[in-house]
């Protein structure tokens, strides 16, 4: 994802519309974006994010449906990164604390398991 050129703040209100939803029309993208452009101007944006490689378009019959070109997988360890670096100094640590913080209620005795596996799993391999 670090290859493609960055986004301005509508691009990435789009972006996350596309990601949540894993594709979507002009018209939806624009019924989900706060404060919408007009519709000329969203179909622009679609434009400009197809140019930069962030979007692909498939035609689905009268209309196109868009999608993300990088998979959310890839997406979302770059987003991880990028909010380590900026708000937790690289801190995996703070960001976890945060995480749980952030969480209305318990976790369960489930979720509490998985996650202690993952952290004996990393810590097996030396992560």
């Amino acid at each position: 994802m670090s290859d493609l050129p960055p986004l301005s703040r509508r691009e990435r209100q789009v972006m996350d519309i596309l990601y949540e939803s894993g594709g979507a029309t002009a018209v939806q993208i624009r019924a989900r974006m706060a404060d919408p452009p007009t519709d000329s101007a969203v179909r622009s944006i679609l434009r400009i994010l197809i140019n930069k490689g962030h979007l692909t378009r498939e035609l689905d019959g009268p209309r196109y449906v868009y999608a993300p070109t990088t998979p959310v997988p890839r997406a979302s360890r770059s987003a991880m990164r990028h909010v380590l670096s900026t708000f937790f100094g690289g801190s995996v640590e703070g960001a976890v604390a945060t995480l749980l913080k952030l969480r209305e209620g318990d976790l369960t005795p489930a979720e509490r398991e998985r996650i202690k596996a993952m952290i004996d799993e990393a810590a097996e391999e030396g992560r």
